[in-house]
């Protein structure tokens, strides 16, 4: 599946929906594979939704005592910004790969575009969802309610971007216990089913692709 991208000459994005659990180092590697080939002008823009198995990745600010559990999960480093994170069956992770060089150098305004995508998308759900000041991710519920969705880590390469984004839809919130997520352990996790919006991943992926286009089009901001 393509998505007709014609704000960049025409050129299409690639949609890739990856089916199964995918090992994670060889997603990683392909993926820095294919931000160098965009970087190259070899290879078009990418997102790539899937899911892994169970595993704890570690961002570039990553805190060895957030890591609670060392032994219950595989614990590989990532390379994106951020700390310690989840990964699993029942979370859609999206991987964003996007050429920032014709989309306006703003970093700060990419990932504030990947927290409205996925708001919008919670939103076709019926689940009220932010962004808070200070704490990057996607939020609900307020006082002891509050919790955190989704997560958002990325990196920047010669101003192509790659990692991106977790959604949890339905994972084993309990696999979160063995870290501090995201260095914030006073905030609860949660998920679209937990919410009481259950959904199957082919429809959280037609409702990211729903607004994707309105994402890509924020890309100029400058604040």
């Amino acid at each position: 599946m393509t998505i007709d991208d014609s704000s960049v000459d025409g050129e299409a994005i690639e949609w890739r929906v990856s089916p199964g659990l995918l090992p994670y180092a060889e997603t990683l590697a392909e993926m820095e594979a294919r931000a160098a080939a965009i970087r190259a002008g070899e290879a078009r823009e990418l997102v790539w939704l899937l899911e892994h198995p169970p595993l704890y990745t570690a961002g570039t600010s990553a805190v060895g005592d957030e890591l609670l559990a060392p032994d219950r999960f595989p614990v590989f480093r990532a390379g994106r910004g951020g700390r310690y994170t989840y990964h699993g069956p029942g979370q859609r992770v999206g991987y964003v790969l996007l050429d920032l060089d014709k989309r306006g150098r703003d970093i700060r305004c990419f990932v504030a575009g990947v927290e409205k995508w996925l708001i919008a998308t919670l939103a076709d759900f019926g689940i009220a969802a932010r962004s808070e000041p200070g704490r990057v991710g996607i939020w609900t519920g307020h006082g002891p309610d509050e919790a955190k969705i989704g997560a958002i880590g990325v990196r920047v390469r010669r101003w192509v971007s790659f990692h991106g984004f977790s959604l949890n839809v339905d994972p084993d919130l309990s696999h979160f216990s063995g870290i501090v997520p995201c260095g914030l352990g006073e905030f609860a996790v949660t998920s679209m089913a937990q919410l009481g919006a259950p959904a199957v991943m082919a429809e959280v992926d037609t409702a990211l692709a729903r607004h994707f286009p309105t994402m890509l089009d924020g890309l100029s901001c400058t604040a």
